[in-house]
């Protein structure tokens, strides 16, 4: 079946703080979306309920992916199906090279046996393919992961990680973060190439804090979260919008919908859906 990822009314929490509120939200095959919002917006826990951290606690509602419960996969699991998550802050991992860890990764992830690894020569024709494809400095896979890489190549190894890996669902949590103009081209260059060289099968969720990545990565829908769930959702203009009046602008046009408004549902306003609940 083809792979779409399903958010149904998600509430989520860490200790006692609720932080997701009713989240709802569809990635599909083929399609590029963009969660935008301020920051404490609930978007990076959303990004961890998904990649199955334990410190978040799933409260109501569900999340299916190709049709199962995700939230009942561990994160080897939701991997080896076909999710990908890059992470906003990724981590070292001292004395592993990048080889060797993009070799077990993708054996696993194309279901060899869990005490075997893919051929030598398979793998390297593959990460050479894939290092000459995404323009990546081929030192790379001789040096410890994430060690010592500076920001822009810690996010560029995890684009190659996900080449590597061929998701058909990536989430991108703040991978613009840190980055200067000329990482945010290479890494959305890269996310672009591999969009293509899936036929445009690759669904990708982009969550992000500023819209200039969106100028690089054009995306069929764009996504606002505020205070735990989406209130608005519009095409790439509304991230042009957004960029233009802020947060505080969008706010305001949400909650002028609110107040004309006494029942919850949707309302369209000026090109995007309000997502109202009273």
């Amino acid at each position: 079946m083809n792979a779409e990822l399903s958010i149904r009314d998600l509430w989520a929490q860490v200790e006692d703080k609720v932080i997701l509120k009713g989240t709802n939200l569809t990635v599909r095959a083929g399609e590029i979306h963009a969660l935008m919002g301020p920051n404490g917006s609930g978007k990076s826990t959303l990004a961890n309920v998904l990649m199955g951290n334990p410190f978040y606690q799933v409260t109501k509602g569900e999340v299916l992916y190709k049709g199962e419960d995700l939230v009942a996969m561990a994160p080897d699991e939701r991997a080896r199906k076909g999710l990908f998550i890059a992470f906003q802050y990724p981590v070292s991992i001292p004395g592993v090279t990048m080889a060797s860890f993009l070799r077990t990764a993708v054996s696993a992830r194309r279901g060899i046996d869990k005490d075997g690894l893919m051929s030598l020569a398979e793998f390297q024709k593959l990460v050479k393919a894939k290092v000459a494809e995404l323009q990546v400095d081929p030192a790379v896979l001789g040096r410890y992961v994430n060690e010592g890489f500076s920001g822009g190549e810690k996010k560029r190894a995890e684009i190659l990680q996900m080449a590597v890996l061929e998701p058909e669902i990536a989430i991108m949590d703040e991978t613009d973060s840190g980055l200067d103009v000329d990482a945010v081209k290479i890494v959305a260059a890269g996310v672009n190439r591999m969009y293509e060289t899936s036929g445009r099968t690759l669904g990708v969720l982009v969550i992000t804090h500023y819209p200039r990545i969106l100028k690089y990565i054009q995306p069929t829908t764009v996504h606002v979260m505020f205070d735990g769930r989406i209130v608005t959702s519009g095409d790439a203009v509304l991230a042009d919008e957004l960029d233009q009046i802020g947060y505080d602008g969008i706010r305001a046009q949400y909650e002028q919908v609110a107040a004309e408004v006494a029942h919850e549902g949707e309302v369209r306003s000026a090109g995007k859906v309000f997502w109202v609940r009273h």
